[in-house]
């Protein structure tokens, strides 16, 4: 998409030769800036939004040397779209390793996308149980309707992904984070497990967010995100993006997304290009302000554990520090009590939102056995350590003091 973007030189001009080829070797602050911008005849200032569903053609020979692939350009905007391009060439710049992209309407159509584009029946596939909800929904109950076969693991054991990898297995799916436990798997060993027995190696890297963690760099082949969350970062829409090499995008996962249709809005695209211009300081002080309230709530003593990756309590803090730039930006905790005691506690807030959402600029809390893993079993959720007194927390812009009160204010009993 990129390649087809870039040859419209008649549409949109082409910009100064230094800063094309410059572009890659910009450092990160610049590429979340500039990465992908192509200006109209309008020279516009901010990326222009392509609200059109088809494209027309200087004449019916090339029309049909555009469907047979003989001269490059637009056909129409589920297969592709200049604005879409644009998102799409700049999350590559900024995810390390990938050399082609393509977005998607949202993030579970991203997940979704990368798994069945590539799978077929007798397939097999290797998963931790420490997903996101809707992500077992289609590892454990969808993928089984069409033949492959699944193998549910503990994510962070070696050895347990060594006896479930095997000739048949045709991919592996992890999230590290894990959501909501922020479970730390190793990237790197993992990839190296699953290539010997030819696997493609699928990250979903929405909680540690290009910024903190390049998964490719670690071995990985392909990387997917939810856009809504980080990388718009405010609320605003849906999105998601499926990144990897040239060769699997192209070949493999553009043509499922062609012809099952779950594209991204043009003006959505828009949106998610204005949130990666501040993707990085959002991030770093979202960091900066979850670093804290783990060092508050570590101690408190309505507070009966706290799970921080960047914590020298978390478990796997080591691996984290090894392959993350930082802790991120999420903190779970378990409150003292059952269920009875968190709801307590969360409807005592008055600052941060009660919210299923994460990665906003506003701070949100939410209650993950009763909400985002509502729909896991009870039996694996008691296994994964998912407690009723569990809630997990995505840290938001604010002054981080104006947040530590309010969590006090709820641990304590204090309303105002």
């Amino acid at each position: 998409m990129v390649g087809v973007f870039l040859c419209l030189e008649d549409e949109m001009t082409t910009e100064k030769e230094t800063v094309q080829t410059r572009t890659k070797d910009y450092r990160t602050a610049t590429k979340l800036v500039r990465g992908g911008t192509k200006r109209s005849q309008f020279n516009e200032t901010s990326e222009a939004i392509f609200m059109n569903s088809g494209f027309v053609y200087d004449s019916a020979e090339q029309a049909a040397g555009r469907f047979k692939g003989e001269n490059e350009g637009f056909i129409y905007s589920r297969y592709a779209n200049p604005t879409l391009s644009m998102f799409e060439e700049r999350m590559i710049l900024l995810e390390e390793g990938a050399v082609a992209a393509r977005a998607t309407a949202s993030g579970m159509a991203a997940v979704n996308g990368a798994l069945m584009s590539q799978l077929k029946a007798g397939d097999h596939v290797v998963a931790p149980k420490a997903l996101f909800g809707s992500c077992l929904y289609i590892i454990e109950t969808i993928l089984p309707r069409f033949g492959v076969n699944v193998t549910l693991i503990d994510g962070t054991d070696l050895d347990q992904w060594r006896a479930a990898l095997k000739k048949e297995t045709a991919c592996v799916f992890l999230e590290t984070p894990s959501n909501p436990a922020l479970e730390i798997m190793d990237i790197a060993a993992i990839s190296d497990l699953a290539h010997k027995v030819g696997a493609k190696v699928i990250v979903d890297n929405v909680f540690a967010t290009p910024i903190l963690q390049h998964p490719i760099t670690l071995g990985a082949d392909i990387v997917v995100y939810s856009a809504t969350k980080h990388i718009d970062g405010q609320g605003r829409c849906l999105g998601g993006i499926v990144l990897g090499s040239e060769e699997f995008v192209e070949d493999t996962l553009a043509p499922y997304l062609k012809h099952t249709g779950p594209a991204l809005s043009p003006f959505n695209a828009w949106n998610l290009l204005k949130g990666l211009e501040t993707l990085e300081l959002r991030v770093h002080k979202q960091c900066d302000n979850a670093e804290k309230i783990a060092a508050f709530l570590d101690g408190h003593p309505a507070i009966s554990r706290v799970i921080f990756p960047g914590s020298d309590s978390h478990p796997q803090h080591a691996l984290a520090a090894q392959q993350m730039a930082r802790g991120g930006t999420l903190v779970t905790f378990e409150i003292a009590g059952d269920q009875e005691a968190a709801f307590s506690a969360l409807n005592r807030l008055s600052l941060i939102d009660i919210s299923n959402n994460l990665g906003d600029a506003k701070s949100l809390i939410t209650h993950p056995t009763t909400t985002t893993h509502s729909s896991v079993d009870d039996a694996i959720k008691r296994e994964l350590g998912i407690t009723e007194s569990m809630v997990r927390m995505s840290v938001g812009l604010e002054d981080v003091d104006d947040l530590i009160e309010d969590l006090g204010y709820a641990l304590s009993g204090q309303s105002d």
